[in-house]
């Protein structure tokens, strides 16, 4: 009886494979409407962004006051300071110099210093060639972050360094994390790599890779910058020759404003902050005309692969970037412009001119310089710098004339130095990888957070732990009521298919395909969801869907958001729309896996309230169609050439947080998932999308703890894969997954968690056999 039973179910799979993979995925069809579901998700981010503005202008107008602004700039900081991540405890420095040149009156010191435990930072320090005597007058110090294209050793650095040096000033300037000798990848020049790249960009580049490694341990790219800075006017203020009134920090045109401005909000030690293009509001080209032209202006910025623009949480607290240069008042502030600057409609200008006229009475202290052109032009026409060039620096130096009586001459001093001259690290001194260090911290994490579970006093208390440390990194996640837009069936032999599209209150649609076995009054159901969609479950898991549905199992296909009929694009790397739109989520304090959990956690909640499922019996199957890459691909590969292929592990995590948090998931089946966060700390090189990354998630615990906290449920783990898209093998997983292990067993079910390397042969007869 069970041999023909088994042929029965076979014959009926076998017959309906073909029919399912001729399956439509597609649930809307008019291509209009089509076009609308993949703009969906960049909409619904921008909609939400211009709301934030409104929110913060609405608050802006209610401020009076000195006292006013005060509370509204403290509440804004320390949201900031929060979301940048932890501060050490200041450790000493330990400076040495490793080199010095000796210059047309200045001197030139390669330093190198330890801004936090084991984190190294190389520095040139130029300072007056004069030896400072005690009863003379103490010398202003300068502090210059330099901009993404280039380390410290740039021209325009070494012009700075020199001129100030030689009128007085003790000048130092750092290269940052995963620049210069701090670099993050080993393609130093051309002769790194085969074939030809853009060497001087790499550091730019490799800056994704770095922001993603700190964000999973709950840290973030611009907070260790920050950081570093600021021990960089340790540095300057403990000289006895620098006056602690006039410590000045500028930052150069792309990338070396927005942690300037940052460490000049958060410490009150700098006396002047120079930050170029960083503050600046941008227009909504798509918004309508509104009846006031302030809210034609996106305040906040939108989101992109470069994490130290659009802060993480910014427009959710309201820590804009023009409040951050704002913050520095009554101090001084010289609102800086690589091109050109339409001053009369500029509205932050007007915020500062209110915040230093009106609040503080010190518009002395407020000052702006640009140039000319846009960044569309080439020079002459624009005045395009690496740095911060000379029409620029001609235009401050009166301003720190008129501040800090430092005097320059008509013709600057150009002298400038070979690059080799300028390098700190030697065979005796060498930085360490920061995702080395970042995997050291993230142990240390991970043992902290195991003995915060280990004295919970029982599997329940534990859970409830998980979940809400989960939830706060995540987002919105509670499920929300859908409604059904659009419903069709179709009838096939042995199942019907029903086509849904379903909306939340949020203007989220999602399509799904309910297929629907015949033989079954109230059958399971098997919700299965993956980045490609319900399109590749049709054409690459029919057998598999076919065996479900002669096994008397409904099988559920959901896109949800941002993955399959409602992809905004096929692109997933780092300049790819989804990467923005990802972004732009975090900015506004949600992430896109909890977006997406929500939806999921939604469609389970109306899949229960159908009379013709049995709710009391579904299962969860999280899976990838991203090819793992071969143990002996080349992972170290410049970030503008051909890359290893991506993984997409989006369904397996949504499947795994989703069972923690839904408690009636009778088995879930994970495969092409990701063993975990810390598989990004291994090397400088990840190949994830950005939209599956959790910042904190480390701070939560690893996958691990998940699947432990599911114990007895069922779980399958197939085809798992590390950060670089590779298969992890059984034995490694065995012991990533430890903890799962052990709470499998002490509830006496070590058999129901499972895990193989290769997509399981038996996986209808695993799901069927959970689901009686």
């Amino acid at each position: 009886v069970c041999v023909l039973s088994f042929l029965l179910i076979a014959s009926c799979a076998w017959g309906n494979d073909e029919t399912i993979r001729r399956l439509s995925s597609r649930v809307v069809e008019e291509e209009t409407k089509a076009k609308a579901l993949r703009e969906m998700l960049a909409e619904d981010v921008l909609r939400r962004l211009r709301a934030a503005n409104r929110q913060h202008l609405k608050i802006w107008r209610q401020i009076r006051s000195r006292s006013d602004w005060e509370a509204f700039r403290d509440r804004r900081l320390a949201a900031l300071r929060q979301s940048l991540g932890s501060f050490p405890a200041r450790n000493a420095l330990h400076p040495r110099v490793t080199g010095s040149i000796e210059g047309d009156g200045f001197r030139i010191r390669n330093v190198v210093f330890e801004s936090r435990p084991g984190l190294l930072v190389s520095a040139n320090l130029y300072e007056p060639a004069k030896r400072f005597d005690q009863g003379e007058t103490k010398r202003p110090g300068i502090l210059i972050c330099h901009s993404h294209h280039n380390p410290k050793t740039h021209p325009e650095l070494q012009d700075m360094g020199m001129n100030w040096a030689r009128q007085g000033c003790v000048v130092l300037i750092m290269d940052q994390l995963g620049h210069g000798e701090r670099r993050q990848h080993p393609f130093r020049d051309k002769t790194s790599y085969p074939k030809t790249f853009r060497v001087s960009r790499q550091d730019y580049y490799f800056r994704y890779n770095v922001g993603m490694q700190l964000h999973v341990l709950g840290e973030s790219l611009i907070g260790w910058m920050v950081w570093d800075l600021m021990r960089g006017i340790d540095l300057l203020a403990q000289r006895d020759d620098v006056d602690k009134s006039k410590l000045i920090l500028l930052g150069a045109v792309a990338g070396g404003a927005d942690p300037a401005a940052v460490t000049a909000a958060l410490d009150s030690r700098i006396s002047c902050l120079v930050p170029f293009n960083f503050g600046r509001a941008t227009r909504d080209a798509l918004q309508p005309p509104a009846k006031d032209p302030l809210e034609r202006f996106f305040y906040s910025g939108i989101g992109s692969w470069e994490s130290t623009r659009n802060l993480r949480l910014s427009a959710r607290d309201g820590f804009f970037p023009w409040v951050i240069d704002a913050a520095s008042a009554p101090r001084k502030l010289i609102y800086a412009h690589e091109f050109a600057w339409d001053k009369d409609n500029d509205p932050v200008w007007r915020f500062f001119q209110r915040v230093y006229n009106d609040f503080y009475r010190v518009p002395d202290h407020l000052a702006a310089v640009h140039g000319k052109g846009n960044v569309r032009l080439r020079p002459p026409a624009a005045t395009h710098c690496n740095q911060i060039g000379p029409i620029h620096r001609k235009a401050i130096y009166p301003i720190f004339e008129k501040w800090f009586g430092i005097k320059m001459p008509a013709e600057e001093y150009r002298g400038r130095r070979p690059e080799a001259e300028l390098l700190c690290f030697n065979e005796q001194v060498q930085p360490q990888p920061i995702h080395r260090l970042a995997a050291q911290l993230a142990q240390k994490q991970h043992n902290r957070i195991r003995l915060k579970l280990d004295l919970l006093e029982n599997a329940q208390a534990r859970r409830r732990q998980l979940q809400d440390d989960w939830r706060q990194l995540l987002g919105e996640i509670a499920p929300v009521g859908l409604q059904t837009v659009m419903a069709t069936t179709e009838k096939h032999q042995g199942f019907h298919n029903e086509r849904l599209l379903l909306k939340s209150d949020r203007n989220i649609f999602l399509p799904v395909l309910l297929l629907k076995p015949t033989s079954v009054e109230r059958p399971p159901v098997v919700v299965a969801f993956a980045q490609d969609g319900k399109e590749a479950f049709l054409q690459k898991r029919s057998k598999e869907i076919a065996g479900l549905l002669a096994a008397g199992v409904a099988v559920c296909l959901p896109d949800l958001r941002g993955t399959g009929e409602t992809s905004p694009g096929e692109k997933r790397g780092r300049r790819s729309e989804a990467t923005w739109i990802s972004s732009t989520e975090w900015m506004l304090g949600q992430t896109l896996v909890g977006s997406r959990l929500q939806d999921l956690r939604s469609l389970l909640r109306f899949l229960r309230h159908r009379p013709d499922i049995d709710a009391k019996r579904m299962a969860l199957w999280g899976d990838s169609f991203s090819p793992p890459n071969s143990a002996d691909t080349e992972f170290a590969v410049p970030l503008d050439l051909e890359l290893p292929r991506q993984s997409e592990p989006l369904g397996g995590l949504v499947a795994l947080l989703a069972a923690l948090y839904e408690d009636d998931i009778r088995a879930v089946h994970v495969h092409g998932g990701l063993s975990g966060f810390e598989s990004l700390l291994h090397s400088p090189f990840c190949y994830l999308p950005h939209d599956v990354i959790v910042p904190g998630a480390l701070t939560a615990g690893t996958l691990s703890d998940v699947v432990a906290e599911l114990a007895p449920t069922p779980v399958l783990l197939s085809g798992t894969i590390d950060a670089l898209n590779r298969l992890v093998a059984d034995k490694e997983l065995r012991s990533l997954y430890r903890e799962a292990w052990q709470a499998y067993r002490r509830k006496q079910h070590a058999d129901r968690l499972r895990i193989q390397q290769g997509f399981p042969a038996d996986s209808v007869g695993w799901f069927a056999s959970h689901l009686r």
